[in-house]
């Protein structure tokens, strides 16, 4: 039998890994993504350009404005947080929630993913939630995601035991940023669509800011010691200077010394 996911699609880091993912251990892989008047709606063209790239059996795109209301400033006028550096970004936010997260936000998106699941006969929805990022969002944790797979499936009238019970995959749940690049190194594809990804929430490119998004997925790509092809892209388009951090030191030192 086919095996199908779909792939809730942001256009982010994290969901453009999971969608290759999803492309590796899966016959037939769809995509969703949510225009919720977000800051950073660039995101929106960014996951048209990976689905695109993965070659994705569909990808829609459903548009929910003015819905999700919050003091977040992803939707709202709110200034986004600077940080100087990861370390400084970790000591301030601590335990407490992230600024940028939206109540509710992916309780609405895997709700109205499993109606298009069950249209589309897609067995799982694969989501990029992940547990170990800092930002202490509630709704990106195990118990998040175990909670409302069952939720879901009780709401359909399924159980464990029958194959049409669905399930929500969260490949990246207890990765920090350094595994999850080290896992996007291992799919054909995914570092080439990284390029094309969209991370920060000022909704700019390039990513010059210093607000949370930039600063966690900057220091995944260091940890894992390799370049971030979005930032090597923007370097080639004479859009931004490489980053004075290890990673970029092969690059810098292949460039010619007149440069």
């Amino acid at each position: 039998m086919k095996t199908k996911a779909l792939v809730v699609l942001s256009g982010g880091q994290d969901s453009t890994t999971c969608l290759f993912w999803a492309k590796k251990y899966f016959d037939e892989v769809h995509a969703i993504t949510f225009d919720y008047g977000q800051r950073h709606a660039i995101e929106i063209e960014a996951a048209k350009e990976v689905a695109l790239m993965a070659s994705t059996a569909s990808h829609e795109i459903v548009l929910v404005p003015d819905i999700l209301r919050s003091t977040s400033p992803l939707t709202s006028g709110a200034e986004l947080e600077q940080y100087e550096n990861h370390d400084q970004m970790e000591a301030v936010i601590g335990d407490r929630v992230e600024k940028t997260f939206v109540p509710m936000r992916n309780t609405l998106f895997l709700t109205i993913a499993m109606n298009r699941a069950v249209d589309l006969g897609c067995s799982t929805i694969v989501t990029g939630i992940c547990q170990a990022d800092n930002a202490n969002y509630p709704d990106c944790t195990d118990e998040f995601r175990r909670q409302f797979q069952n939720m879901a499936n009780e709401s359909l009238g399924l159980r464990e035991h029958e194959s049409q019970y669905f399930k929500i995959g969260a490949p990246l749940m207890n990765m920090s940023k350094a595994e999850s690049v080290a896992l996007a190194m291992t799919l054909p594809g995914c570092m080439e669509a990284l390029a094309y990804s969209h991370t920060s929430y000022d909704g700019k490119y390039p990513p010059t800011d210093m607000n949370h998004a930039n600063v966690l997925r900057a220091k995944g790509f260091e940890d894992a010691g390799v370049p971030d092809p979005l930032v090597v892209r923007a370097w080639k388009e004479n859009l931004m200077n490489l980053p004075d951090t290890r990673n970029y030191l092969m690059l810098v030192a292949d460039m010619p010394e007149d440069e």
